[in-house]
């Protein structure tokens, strides 16, 4: 676990410093961890990295100015100055009547998401783990590539009106793509403890989406009910919880503008951000310090709040709710602890009751094409499979999509249970499986 003790004599250097130079004011934030991988791809371990990592950073607050500067170098030179170089980039600022002074202690809500065993998992573990999962995927006659990392991180911070919050944290994530010769499978998964993830099942996963997808057909584009696996769920719906942020509403680049407290989606939609979740992961306070603080985003399909930093608080006289971003900064805040309410239809059941649609692994290289209607275009991949009469009968040449998520979030006939799921990236939510209706694909893809 993370001794804090090394960081608090660090920040007493740091206000040492600050006071010497006529600064009573400063907020020092500390992050770091170990961080490991090991890579593989044609069938072989190609690459195992890691690296230790250790940063300050230092904020403080002069007449309503502020600015931020940081350092890795961790000897008493290197923390001068770095609060030299904050403390000069402050005073060059212009005053900003709309800054809050610094955060005040507030109790933090405890959660537990460090394990020992998976920050001490070696080269040989991950290399054991890896190994048998390109057994797996090779006996199907197919080709692996992926990742196994495991990180033990923390993340700290420390202001002079007494705010002092800690939180460290393992996270272990597994990525695996099988390849054949016209098709291909994947999987992922992510879990503050290893113990959690079954690599080998992953890699049986996805081995038998390449065995079942090989020789695919190719479909005409059109609208099609569809049954999005959570991460594909994920891929799509995530790219819409920035615009559940105050300040983006304030500065009208939200799609929310004038639409909280609006039925925008499906009555079955629910979603909620929740630090404290048992299947999420990252600190329980925000950029600043502030405690998070559980936020019904949507109930039953109507916009209910959205995340409030300290500065957006102050300007609209609410509380702030724990989502801001580190101070100075441009976007205010977003929630990052999604949880999209789930049901109780597996995916099988999903496509059981599908006389003609598309079952989808998952989605890449998606983008935007109406911020305010949340319209994104992007292809499927890894996995297109057509549903008839119930069953899933062959693969797919991938599809591009062009697909609104208001329609898509309003159009849900079924929610499979919620499971923590990953993304393209570290990204990750907790979202259900989803069954739905009249979802666009505008042409085949080459690929």
């Amino acid at each position: 676990m993370l001794d804090k003790r090394p960081w608090e004599a660090i920040f007493s250097q740091v206000l040492d410093t600050a006071r010497s130079l006529g600064v009573t004011e400063v907020e020092a934030i500390f992050a770091g961890g170990e961080h490991a991988l090991t890579r593989f791809a044609n069938n072989a371990i190609h690459q195992n990295v890691a690296e230790r990592t250790a940063h300050l950073s230092v904020r403080p607050v002069i007449d309503g100015r502020t600015a931020r500067a940081g350092t890795n170098r961790l000897d008493a030179a290197g923390i001068r100055r770095v609060v030299e170089e904050a403390v000069a980039l402050t005073r060059l600022q212009a005053p900003d009547p709309a800054l809050p002074p610094l955060a005040e202690p507030e109790p933090c809500p405890v959660v537990s998401r460090f394990f020992p065993a998976t920050a001490a998992v070696t080269p040989a573990e991950r290399a054991q783990a890896v190994a048998g999962a390109i057994a797996e995927v090779e006996s199907a006659g197919q080709t692996a590539a992926g990742i196994y990392s495991t990180d033990a991180t923390f993340f700290g911070l420390l202001n002079s009106r007494g705010v002092s919050v800690w939180h460290g944290e393992t996270m272990a994530r597994f990525s695996i793509t099988a390849m054949a010769s016209d098709s291909s499978g994947w999987a992922k998964a992510g879990a503050c403890s290893h113990l959690d993830l079954d690599p080998l099942a992953l890699a049986r996963a996805a081995a038998a989406k390449a065995v079942r997808s090989a020789s695919p057909r190719e479909l005409a584009p059109g609208r099609y009910t569809v049954v999005l696996e959570p991460a594909a769920v994920l891929d799509l719906a995530g790219q819409m919880f920035g615009d559940f942020s105050a300040t983006a509403i304030r500065d009208g680049r939200s799609f929310l503008t004038d639409r909280v407290g609006v039925k925008l989606f499906g009555g079955n939609i629910t979603i909620r951000d929740d630090v404290r979740h048992p299947l999420q992961a990252g600190a329980p306070f925000d950029g600043e310090g502030v405690p998070r603080h559980p936020l019904a985003l949507v109930e039953a399909g109507v916009v209910r709040e959205v995340a409030v930093s300290r500065p957006a608080a102050a300007a609209a006289g609410v509380p702030p709710t724990g989502h801001g971003f580190p101070l100075p900064n441009e976007y205010g805040e977003a929630p990052v602890n999604i949880v999209i309410a789930g049901g109780d239809t597996p995916v099988e059941r999903m496509i059981a009751s599908t006389g003609r649609g598309i079952l989808v692994t998952r989605l890449w290289y998606i983008r935007e094409v109406d911020p305010y209607e949340k319209i994104f275009t992007g292809m499927t991949r890894d996995g297109t499979f057509l549903v008839e009469d119930g069953e899933v009968v062959c693969g797919l040449r991938n599809f591009r999509f062009n697909q609104g998520l208001i329609e898509l979030l309003s159009n849900v006939v079924a929610l499979s249970p919620a499971v923590r799921s990953s993304g393209e990236e570290a990204f990750e939510m907790v979202v259900p499986a989803m069954q739905v209706e009249g979802f666009r694909f505008t042409e085949v893809t080459r690929f």
